[in-house]
């Protein structure tokens, strides 16, 4: 079982495969930032931190079940000589879950619905729905995760570990990002957008059309970039104006 301790190739394994569940995780964190928006202040720490760890035990469990995780690839039915398999399946299913949600808050969030600290809003939110809908995605986001965790390492362990320590860094990241996204409407808005762009790249690639996510995460970067340069921007013009009056 710690066979591979003794191995180079297992360590450069581990340090390459957590920093890309790290950044294969972003989304996820994305994700779990808006949907415990909704939450009460109170609630949404203990949220953030069972919903990534719900993420650990769906790549793990994905991980274990390697046999299972083999039989997603064997075709289900056919959509215009197209074979769907179950791995397929899950993509668009969960690809189009993604893009409702998504598009839906963003729709909330331009009509200017807001949530207070007791949660009253014109949309409720359940706390158990909340993390059901985190486990909804975990499942779909993990796909890629364990699919690259098995192409790049030969032991399990290796994979387990990589895993547990990218999660365990998420957790640490998930409130700084969530509170910044919340303070900031423009950014949450490109976050609902980055969503539904990664929606419709797993339903693209369950219809084997490939979308490099590369493209995805490059194009929201310089986006990202740009609208914190109009943040100062506007920060700075608010403090010329207040010196001004004063």
């Amino acid at each position: 079982m710690f066979d591979w301790v003794a191995n180079p190739e297992a360590w450069v394994a581990l340090f390459t495969l957590t920093a890309l569940e790290i950044v294969l995780g972003i989304d996820n964190i994305i994700f779990i930032s808006i949907l415990v928006s909704r939450l009460p202040e109170k609630q949404r720490q203990s949220a953030r931190i069972i919903g990534l760890g719900l993420a650990m035990a769906t790549r793990i469990l994905l991980l274990l079940s390697l046999s299972w995780m083999m039989r997603l690839v064997d075709p289900l039915f056919s959509i215009m000589d197209k074979a769907i398999t179950g791995r397929d399946l899950i993509l668009i299913l969960g690809g189009l879950f993604l893009i409702v949600k998504s598009a839906m808050e963003l729709k909330e969030a331009i009509s200017g619905e807001t949530h207070d600290e007791n949660g009253n809003s014109i949309k409720k939110a359940s706390y158990f729905m909340i993390l059901v809908q985190i486990a909804i995605l975990d499942i779909v986001f993990s796909l890629d995760s364990v699919i690259t965790a098995v192409g790049m390492a030969d032991d399990v362990p290796v994979m387990v570990i990589a895993i547990m320590i990218a999660v365990g860094v998420m957790m640490f990241a998930a409130k700084p990002i969530g509170d910044f996204v919340d303070n900031n409407p423009t950014i949450k808005n490109l976050a609902l957008a980055f969503l539904i762009l990664i929606g419709v790249a797993l339903v693209g690639e369950g219809f084997n059309i490939h979308i490099p996510k590369s493209a995805i995460y490059t194009a929201m970067g310089f986006s990202v970039i740009v609208e914190l340069l109009n943040i100062k921007m506007r920060s700075n013009q608010r403090k010329h104006e207040q010196n001004h009056i004063e």
